[in-house]
């Protein structure tokens, strides 16, 4: 049994106003977590729109001209974050940004890398209502994707997603220990509803979820000038986890700069409650159709 350091970003939306000033900021921060024994490395959905800061104030304080004004920006993005997850032979989720697919459409992607380099892509399955009806963020077609890492099978499940059941039960049926949640709530209430349903699809399907989300203010963006959440993992309520399923979790909702969650897990010791446990979620799911 290997315990596993994992590192969950409360980030907080900076104004930064050149590329060159960004590359400093994220291969700072990374460096923050990896300093601390990280080989994991989550940050939170929309983290990606930061790469709005050099645009010019007009363009990045309007809703859809920064969101088609960073997507230059988007290859550069990608293969910095290639570049870090290379380095520090970590595994990176950058958390996510909206991207131009060539159908036309704008998709909510987050991007996974490895030591070996960009491992794939997950893209948010459901849409909140702010991103249907006024940012025009169509919905990912492929699906759920289980990615085979170093570090073992993981999920993403980006904010909203993590409140349906079935994402969740498709990933842990296709071998997923750690599903990966990066989230972006405005209100208490948005960071809650992330928080039980990231609990309940941990206890449902007896896995482990990581999440980080941003936090704090930034006026400058149309997109993320509030944000409220906390950085945590969660486990199932069982035998050797904490009763609350709380396995850790960052003091506070808001922060003036980005805080690393950083927390080490065995999860081997969450699998073995599928077996071992005093309840039996994972198996006794389908029993519930038949009543």
């Amino acid at each position: 049994m290997t315990a596993l350091t994992l590192a969950a970003c409360q980030y907080k939306i900076e104004l930064i106003e050149s590329w060159e000033d960004y590359v400093l900021h994220l291969t700072g921060l990374v460096h923050q977590a990896v300093e601390r024994g990280a080989k994991l490395v989550l940050l939170p959905e929309y983290a990606g729109l930061v790469l709005a800061g050099p645009l010019d104030a007009a363009t990045r304080s309007d809703l859809h001209g920064s969101i088609a004004g960073i997507q230059p920006l988007i290859p550069a993005w990608v293969e910095l974050c290639e570049e870090l997850a290379r380095t520090h032979s970590i595994i990176l989720q950058p958390g996510s940004a909206p991207v131009l697919d060539p159908d036309g459409q704008y998709r909510n992607r987050a991007f996974l890398f490895g030591p070996d380099g960009l491992v794939g892509h997950q893209d948010k399955i459901i849409m909140t209502r702010f991103e249907r009806e006024q940012w025009g963020i169509a919905a990912g077609k492929d699906g759920v994707t289980a990615f085979d890492t170093p570090l073992g099978k993981l999920g993403i499940l980006i904010c909203y997603d993590n409140e349906f059941p079935m994402l969740a039960h498709n990933l842990a049926n296709q071998g997923v220990d750690l599903i990966l949640a990066p989230s972006c709530t405005d209100t208490l209430a948005g960071a809650y509803r992330v928080r039980i349903g990231a609990q309940a699809r941990a206890l449902e399907n007896q896995i482990a979820v990581l999440s980080s989300p941003t936090a704090g203010t930034a006026p400058w963006s149309p997109a993320l000038d509030e944000n409220r959440g906390r950085a945590a993992l969660y486990v199932p309520s069982d035998y050797g986890m904490p009763p609350n399923g709380i396995y850790a979790e960052s003091e506070h909702d808001e922060v003036e700069q980005s805080h690393w969650l950083i927390t080490e897990i065995d999860l081997d010791t969450v699998r073995r409650l599928r077996t071992e446990g005093q309840v039996a979620t994972r198996r006794d799911w389908p029993e519930q159709f038949g009543v």
